[in-house]
């Protein structure tokens, strides 16, 4: 139980700081980690680590609302045609052979982290508010539908496609950006736990309450600290910390 106790603790920290400062999604390091220090089977590792990202994106999305780093209202747009061309693009995986499709969000971790290291995101809110209501609509939905999509059909990276279109498409500040991007992830993540613990039956328990606590925490703490400093700063922790989460995760699938 100590063993699994730590290994949970420390998937958390990663999951948590990934989430509170890039959106990112708990799957991309919580599933690998129990698959590969506790021999979980992927399906149900997956499913505890959206279950644990449901807390962690709703108390970062909360803490960038409190802060006006959230865009509610083309948040709402987004989630839902995500919501849909996920299904659409999970439907089109089934017909087509399998592939190494955990290799995707590894690699999209660590390019948007040296992105934000090399090219900082440094559009201000006032430049955001020069984009028209209408063109904000309809470039939303064209980035949820390519975001659902991919997810579906991946499997993975939704949190950090969803990061590098709102930052480099829709000319969102970056935080922004990460606040309406932790807002969706609640939803779809959801989503996806209740799906997975519907079809796959009841996870394990202690290992659920340990990863949803330590992702929970840590996410709160990358939150509160990201809304709190400069875009320069945020950028280059952002990248720094999207670069180290990448690596991790692909030594982990090595060792898997």
């Amino acid at each position: 139980m100590l063993y699994k106790f730590i290994i949970c603790f420390i998937a958390g920290i990663g999951a948590g700081l990934g989430t509170g400062f890039a959106g990112m999604s708990a799957a991309a390091v919580i599933s690998p980690m129990l698959i590969a220090f506790l021999g979980m089977e992927p399906y149900s590792a997956v499913g505890i680590a959206l279950a644990s990202d449901v807390l962690a994106s709703a108390v970062s999305a909360y803490t960038y609302g409190r802060n006006k780093n959230l865009d509610i209202k083309n948040g709402i747009v987004m989630m839902i045609t995500v919501l849909v061309f996920t299904m659409m693009g999970s439907w089109v995986s089934s017909l087509v052979p399998g592939s190494a499709m955990g290799s995707f969000s590894v690699c999209m971790t660590m390019l948007l982290g040296i992105k934000f290291i090399v090219k900082p995101v440094m559009t201000t809110k006032e430049s955001m508010s020069e984009t028209s209501p209408k063109k904000r609509f309809v470039q939303s939905v064209i980035c949820g539908a390519v975001i659902g999509f991919i997810c579906g059909f991946v499997g993975a990276g939704g949190g950090m496609m969803m990061l590098l279109l709102l930052t480099s498409v829709l000319g969102y500040e970056l935080k922004t950006a990460v606040g309406t991007s932790v807002f969706v992830m609640t939803f779809t993540a959801l989503t996806g736990a209740a799906s997975h613990f519907l079809l796959g039956g009841a996870p394990d328990i202690p290992c659920l309450i340990f990863c949803a606590l330590s992702t929970l925490l840590w996410a709160r703490i990358a939150a509160k600290f990201a809304n709190k400093a400069s875009p320069v700063v945020l950028n280059r922790v952002t990248g720094v910390i999207l670069t180290i989460l990448g690596a991790a995760v692909m030594i982990v699938n090595f060792v898997k």
